[in-house]
């Protein structure tokens, strides 16, 4: 059995450095989406059907697997688990319901827009170390862990974030379809502070899937990084029950 957990976006593997070490459990891996904080391969196509691809052959190389998943990671996951991988025995994600109402949110949008979405990717690509720290933790990401999530993010990942974005303008009507084949043991995490999320979609996605909901009110997008302790305590009652 293994935990597999699933970063987003702009991120890398290093967001869940935390919560690994809180833990009380080795059968731990953190995928490192393709293009975050590592190379494109040759022809990879960062698009939202790819990513979708990757993932799904990953997961396929572990026996067993409890799936966490985040932002990005995340909606990945929702097409993943639509397909009913007999190897994915749990899952838990920060995703809000998918359906043909689905709306992004501004930045997003901004992304989504041509010669926008470049000038916000070059703005922040081209800032400095600590000044990119410093946006991070104006976006919410505890101080001490904004540096390591600030080496990962080079030209490569803006052009994956752009490619993941811009394929997934009609996502809610292609992948929220997927969702009713959802199985086995869910956990829908809701952070009340998260300025990306729409609220009450995640405890619809819980009632339409049958799962639990960890309820965060004081938890914004990092809420991995805010409380691992905390985090990998609810996790591991989640397991133990799933």
């Amino acid at each position: 059995m293994t935990a597999v957990l699933v970063h987003g976006v702009p991120e890398t593997a290093a967001l869940w450095d935390p919560l690994v070490a809180a833990l009380d459990r080795d059968d731990v891996a953190a995928l490192a989406l393709p293009g975050f904080g590592c190379p494109l391969p040759d022809g990879f196509e960062p698009t939202m059907h790819v990513y979708a691809d990757w993932l799904a052959g990953e997961l396929a190389g572990f026996d067993e697997v409890d799936l966490v998943a985040h932002d990005w990671g995340a909606l990945l996951a929702l097409r993943v688990l639509a397909d009913q991988p007999a190897n994915v025995r749990s899952w838990a994600v920060d995703a809000g319901d998918l359906a043909d109402d689905h709306r992004w949110h501004d930045t997003a949008l901004v992304l989504q827009t041509p010669g926008e979405g470049e000038a916000l990717i070059e703005a922040l690509v081209s800032l400095p170390d600590e000044d990119r720290v410093a946006a991070l933790v104006g976006l919410g990401v505890p101080v001490e862990a904004a540096p390591a999530l600030v080496d990962g993010i080079d030209a490569t990942m803006g052009v994956a974030v752009l490619g993941l974005y811009r394929s997934a303008t009609r996502i809610g009507i292609e992948w929220g379809p997927g969702i009713d084949r959802f199985q086995g043991p869910g956990l829908v995490v809701e952070s009340g502070r998260d300025p990306y999320r729409s609220p009450g979609l995640a405890h619809r996605l819980a009632e339409r899937t049958g799962a639990e909901v960890l309820d965060l009110p004081e938890a914004g997008h990092w809420w991995m990084l805010e409380d691992p302790v905390g985090i990998a305590r609810a996790l591991e009652g989640f397991w133990a029950s799933a």
